[in-house]
Parts: C-alpha cells; sequence; structure tokens
C-alpha cells in the first residue's frame, strides 16, 4: 500500500473562483481517512484530483513519494468505487470484475485467482455469474468494490458509495467497509456528506468547508474537542446546542443571556481564558448529553434551569427533549424512565465540566 500527501492543492475551474484552496494533508500507509462536509465543499473534487480525474491547479500531490501530477489515472496505482457503481449491465459479475484486467492482458490464470479470491472476501462467490440488474443495491455496491479489489492498488478511493443505499443497508455495508478495511490492510480515502459515516469509518476525518480544511482529526477528538464553531456544529447527531450570550461579572463570573434570563456562574468552569471576554459576547456550546434531567452528583459543577419543553422524540433508548430557552432550541438527552411532557415545565441540568466557548466573531474554540 502506499501514502499520499497532498502539498498546497487547488483548484479551480474558471482560474478566479477557487474550488478548493491550498489544502494540505496526508494520508498515512493503511489509513482510512474520511474527507467529510457539507455539499460543495469540494470533497469529491479533492478526491477526484488524487485520482486524476481532475487537473490539479497548484500545488503537488505524491502517491507512495512519487509527484504524480501529470500522470495518467492507470499510471496511479489507484482504484476508484464511484456512487452510481458504474457497473456495466450486460456483463456478469465475474466479467464486470474481470474487465479492467482483461484491458491489461493480465494472464487468464490470474484474472480468476484475483476474481475469485476477491468474490470470497467480499462473500460474493454465488453471485459471479448474475447481472447487475438481478442485484440489490447492496450486492452491485460489493461487486464495484471487488472490481476495484483485483486490481491490487496502492490507494482506494471511495466516492459516496453508500447514498444510493437505505438507511439500513448502509448501516450493514459501514461494518463490512470496517472489516474489508482490517482484511485488505490497504490505505482508504472516502468521500461522505454524512457525519454519522465519518465518525464510524475513519481512522481520521477531514472536516471541508468552503474548498477549506476546518479539522483533521481522529472521530473522538473532532467531537470533544472541536476547534470551531462549523465542526462543533457538524459532527455529532443530533447537534451541538449553542447559545449566544456574553461574559459579565460581579461578585463572581457569570454566562448571561438577556433574552432568556439565562445565568450561568462560571466560577467552577476550568476554562480560565474566558476571564478576557468579560462583557464581550460569546456562543457557549454544550451537547445534548450533557444537559441531565438530574444532576449526576451534587456541587457546583451543574446548572439548574427550568424550560418548558416543546416536543418530544421517543427513541427507544432514550427521549430527546425539546425546549426553547430565548432564542435557542435546546435538545436535551434524558433516559427513557424520565417524566417529562409536551407544554409542561422540567429542569435541565447543564453539566459544566463540559461545555465549550467560542468567539462569535473569528468562530473559534476559547481555549
Amino acid at each position: 500500500m502506499a501514502e499520499v500527501r497532498l502539498n498546497n492543492i487547488a483548484k479551480s475551474y474558471d482560474g478566479k473562483t477557487m474550488i478548493v484552496e491550498d489544502v494540505s494533508f496526508k494520508i498515512h500507509d493503511t489509513e482510512f481517512l474520511v474527507l467529510v462536509g457539507p455539499s460543495g465543499c469540494g470533497k469529491s473534487t479533492i478526491l477526484r484530483m488524487i485520482a486524476g480525474l481532475e487537473e490539479i491547479t497548484g500545488g503537488d500531490l505524491y502517491i507512495d513519494n512519487k509527484h504524480v501530477n501529470d500522470l495518467q489515472p492507470k499510471d496511479r496505482g489507484i482504484a476508484m468505487v464511484f456512487q452510481n457503481y458504474a457497473l456495466y449491465p450486460h456483463m456478469t459479475v465475474y466479467k464486470n470484475m474481470a474487465f479492467g484486467l482483461k484491458i491489461k492482458k493480465v494472464p487468464k490464470k490470474e484474472i480468476d485467482e484475483r476474481v475469485r479470491r476477491a468474490a470470497e472476501i467480499l462473500e460474493i462467490t454465488d453471485l459471479l455469474d448474475r447481472k447487475p440488474g438481478a442485484m440489490s443495491g447492496g450486492q452491485r455496491q460489493r461487486v464495484a468494490i471487488g472490481r476495484a479489489i483485483v486490481r491490487n492498488p496502492k490507494v482506494f478511493l471511495f466516492d459516496e458509495p453508500l447514498s444510493n443505499l437505505d438507511a439500513k443497508l448502509r448501516v450493514s455495508m459501514r461494518v463490512e467497509l470496517q472489516k474489508l478495511h482490517q482484511k485488505l490492510n490497504a490505505t482508504m480515502v472516502y468521500v461522505t456528506h454524512d457525519q454519522t459515516e465519518a465518525m464510524t469509518l475513519g481512522d481520521r476525518i477531514v472536516v471541508l468547508k468552503d474548498g477549506h480544511i476546518m479539522q483533521i482529526g481522529t472521530p473522538m477528538e473532532l467531537y470533544n474537542q472541536p476547534q470551531n464553531i462549523f465542526v462543533a456544529g457538524f459532527i455529532g447527531s443530533p447537534p451541538i446546542n449553542f447559545i449566544k450570550g456574553q461574559i459579565i461579572k460581579d461578585s463572581s463570573i457569570w454566562f448571561y443571556q438577556e433574552s432568556s434570563g439565562l445565568k450561568i456562574e462560571l466560577s467552577k468552569v476550568e476554562n480560565q481564558s474566558i476571564h478576557s471576554y468579560i462583557d464581550k459576547p460569546v456562543v457557549l456550546g454544550i451537547r445534548p448529553e450533557n444537559i441531565k434531567s438530574k444532576p449526576a452528583s451534587a456541587g457546583n459543577h451543574f446548572h439548574e434551569q427550568q424550560v418548558e419543553v416543546v416536543a418530544l422524540e421517543q427513541m427507544g433508548n432514550e427521549i430527546l427533549v425539546y425546549s426553547q430557552l430565548g432564542e435557542n432550541q435546546i435538545i436535551a438527552r434524558f433516559s427513557p424512565e424520565a417524566a417529562v411532557q409536551v407544554d409542561s415545565p422540567t429542569r435541565l441540568y447543564f453539566n459544566l465540566d463540559k461545555v465549550q466557548f467560542f468567539d462569535p466573531e473569528t468562530e473559534a474554540v476559547i481555549l
């Protein structure tokens, strides 16, 4: 397998508007790296530049320490799995998987060995004589992956391969992709707009917005230590709660939101940088699981707040409780046994050990 390096990669179609700008990161050998972000953030463009399907406007791309900016896709040692499978409908599974090797004039015996080995890994041996039209979406996606495996590539590239599948099948295919990565011990680059896919699949994740990198890290680093408001809001489901307010000081230091009267004492909060924001606006962030129906332990590390419940989502293993706090909707995760009703008051307990603060102007986390 191989390491992939992107050094100051840029892409523009008209020479003026930058689709991707000054993107640099390294994909380690055998790593599963995920590019995630909203539509139009440049993630698929980056993947296509790695594949050689898009010309690189600026910067340098290396695969296995080889400069590949001007190499044809067939010479880069990569294999790509597309969103729409791109299978030949008139060919059997066997012929679809063997086609690329046949074009390269690989010996028939070796083709047969590679195809059957890939089919065994993907558990599709019994489908080799079928045509794509007689298979489910999940089976067709396995065939598309098998076609990539038989090429013995240095790097596997996946462009939203699960987006055409239903929700239940997507979950099972995520597990299959994890198992495949372990079996092949391969370098894989995966593009998705689905943060759940990114969190469950990636060894590391690159979060993109408007052609720029917002943060790179492991799933838990992005979840627990987001560097900015965008990453904090994009990673996590249900999303993090943001509450706009300001820092004020009298006998103590407080977070205060005028519209709701919310006033949280911060004397026990470890973030000392918040002292430099006295009389300045800030954004408080707290994830739904860190808002409880009762404090987990006694002490000043919880803030108690009474609210009116506006909606509930019964999830079986938990209840998502929606309430309004000034201009902000607040989502809390309660246990299924919690006594809570719509249009009734309830108490929220904010775990102050888990709150984060962001600068509303720069949107950067306040550390």
